[in-house]
This record gives C-alpha cells, sequence and structure tokens, in this order.
C-alpha cells in the first residue's frame, strides 16, 4: 500500500490560528500549502535568493520590519518587490507589527494574501511547523484497532474476528482509550513518530459480531474516547496454533515496519481462557519499562549468568 502526501488549504490555516486579515488574495480558497517549512526571509529582502523555496509560507518579525524602517519609501518598495514576485503562498506578520503600504501595494499587485498575529515569530514558527507536520504528513490506512493503554498508543492488528474489537471494548471497561476500530489512518509526522486516528465517518464507533455497530463515546462517556494517539506497540493477534513455538522469555526484540519506522511488536497468540485485556495492559506497561530502559528479560538473564559464574 503506497502513502499518500497531502497538502492544506491556506484558508484552512489562517482559520485555525485565527490571524488577522490584512490582504486575502482573489484566489485564496484554491491555494494550498504542501511543504510543512516556513521560512524568515532576511536573506531575500537583502537580495540573496539562491536556494530560496517559493512554495513555503513567509514570516516576517520584529528582525526585517526593523531592517525595512531604514529605507525610504521607494527603496523598500524594490527590496519587497522582487520578494513578492515569487508569488510565496502567504506573508504571516508577527509581533502586531506594523504593515508597510508598500506591502498592500505589492500584494494587491501580485495577489498575494498577508496576514497578521500578536504571536511572537519563535512560538509562531514552531507551532506552524508543527501544525502542518500532522496536516500534511504522509499516511496509510492499516485495518486495526488502535487504544490508548496507560499513555500507550496501542495498534492491535489480526485477521477479521480474530476478536480486536471486543478486546478494545474490554480495554475501554477497563478505563482506557478507544482511538479507532476497524480503520486506523496512520500519519508519519516526524522520522520518528507515527501518528494514529480514525476516518472522521467512523470515530468513536465499534463493530461487535452478534450485537452490530455500537458508540463508545456515548454508552461510556467522552472519557473513554480519544481522537489521535503516538503509536507506540503493534501487538498481532493471531489463533492459538497447537505445537507451535512462541516467545516465552521476551530475549528476542521484535518490530513492525510502517512508513519506515520500526515499531516495537509482539505476536499473541488467542485461544479460550486468556485475557487479552490483562495481556495487552501487561504488555504496554513492559514496553514503558523498556523505553525507560528497564527490560525485565534481560534482568533475569543477567542474574542467571551472575549465578552461572558463581559455580564456576
Amino acid at each position: 500500500m503506497s502513502d499518500t502526501t497531502f497538502s492544506i488549504h491556506l484558508s484552512k490555516v489562517i482559520e485555525d490560528f485565527s490571524f488577522e486579515m490584512i490582504y486575502a488574495s482573489k484566489n485564496i480558497d484554491e491555494v494550498v500549502i504542501n511543504t510543512a517549512d516556513v521560512n524568515r526571509p532576511a536573506l531575500q529582502i537583502a537580495g540573496f535568493f539562491d536556494y530560496f523555496d517559493s512554495h513555503r509560507i513567509q514570516i516576517m518579525g520584529k528582525v526585517e520590519i526593523t531592517y525595512l524602517e531604514q529605507f525610504t519609501r521607494d527603496k523598500r518598495y524594490k527590496l519587497l518587490e522582487k520578494l513578492f514576485s515569487t508569488k510565496f503562498p502567504a506573508l504571516i506578520i508577527t509581533r502586531n507589527m506594523q504593515i508597510f503600504p508598500e506591502m498592500i501595494e505589492l500584494a494587491e499587485k501580485y495577489d498575494l494574501t498577508v496576514v497578521r498575529t500578536e504571536e511572537s515569530t519563535s512560538s509562531l514558527m514552531s507551532a506552524l511547523i508543527s501544525y502542518l507536520n500532522v496536516q500534511i504528513a504522509p499516511r496509510r490506512t492499516r485495518h486495526g484497532v488502535l487504544v490508548e493503554v496507560y499513555g500507550e498508543g496501542v495498534l492491535i492488528m489480526g485477521e477479521s474476528g480474530v476478536g480486536k474489537s471486543e478486546t478494545a471494548i474490554e480495554l475501554v471497561k477497563r478505563g482506557h482509550r478507544l482511538v479507532a476500530d476497524d480503520a486506523v489512518e496512520i500519519k508519519r509526522v516526524s522520522s520518528k513518530t507515527l501518528v494514529g486516528t480514525s476516518p472522521d465517518i467512523i470515530r468513536h464507533f465499534v463493530e461487535l459480531r452478534g450485537i452490530g455497530i455500537i458508540d463508545v463515546k456515548e454508552i461510556f462517556g467522552i472519557g473513554a474516547v480519544k481522537d489521535t494517539e503516538n503509536i507506540n506497540l503493534v501487538i498481532h493477534l493471531e489463533p492459538w496454533v497447537d505445537g507451535k513455538q512462541y516467545d516465552r522469555l521476551g530475549m528476542m526484540e521484535e518490530y513492525t515496519n510502517i512508513m519506515g519506522i520500526n515499531v516495537p511488536s509482539l505476536t499473541i497468540p488467542v485461544k479460550p481462557g486468556r485475557n487479552l485485556a490483562i495481556i495487552i495492559e501487561v504488555a504496554s506497561m513492559n514496553n514503558r519499562q523498556k523505553r525507560m530502559g528497564y527490560n525485565a528479560a534481560k534482568e533475569l538473564n543477567k542474574r542467571l549468568m551472575e549465578e552461572m559464574s558463581k559455580e564456576l
């Protein structure tokens, strides 16, 4: 299954950040952002345009505005025109700094959107990059169930009918939270982080064979659901096969590669009498311990080796 790269409309970004509209381009509803990178055009104002990416949102703060203040109107117009002529998606002015009349003239000439915010430049850039990373992240949909268990995002996978949804409901009853059932939309928001969510149309719904569709939020309350969660552990459920050797110590580290990121994974055999909810709770806590530097299997092995060395 190939990954899908998304974009976001500029108007949506402006709405979500509550920017003050100074000038809106005539086709603002058609302008899309397809990169999470932004740019402070200090070098471009000074005339250096090598490696300049015109697809990025441009942000001007106190440094850029103060630099432009020292020039005459005509000089400032010339400095800004080369930048505006590149047709970047939008210009954001931070700290409620003044808007030069030349900016409005050039925005009208090249039909570019200009907005303003009271946020500081650094905090806005950080928030905007994080926001765009999530909104336009490459993504794919996997069949499975995503739950939050003790703060760990657990992606439960397995063949249809193996008991994924029933296990999720048992976990919800035990105080954990459902993120997605049946279809999990996974976004690769960084080189190390996967975030899972549910498609809007089936969010908070679960299918239970013999009962049908239930709304987890309505039955168990708002505290039983969550919209998004990082994926920290993948659990594969499979029917128990007599004679098959299953890992009993946990010395071998297993991973599932999702969109180029290796996520710790476990294979749990299913048979009558096994309480999968408790097993997944323990697996989640154990995975958290491993991430914090403690591995129970390695600790036991260390003790055994020390005891054997004493006997020798």
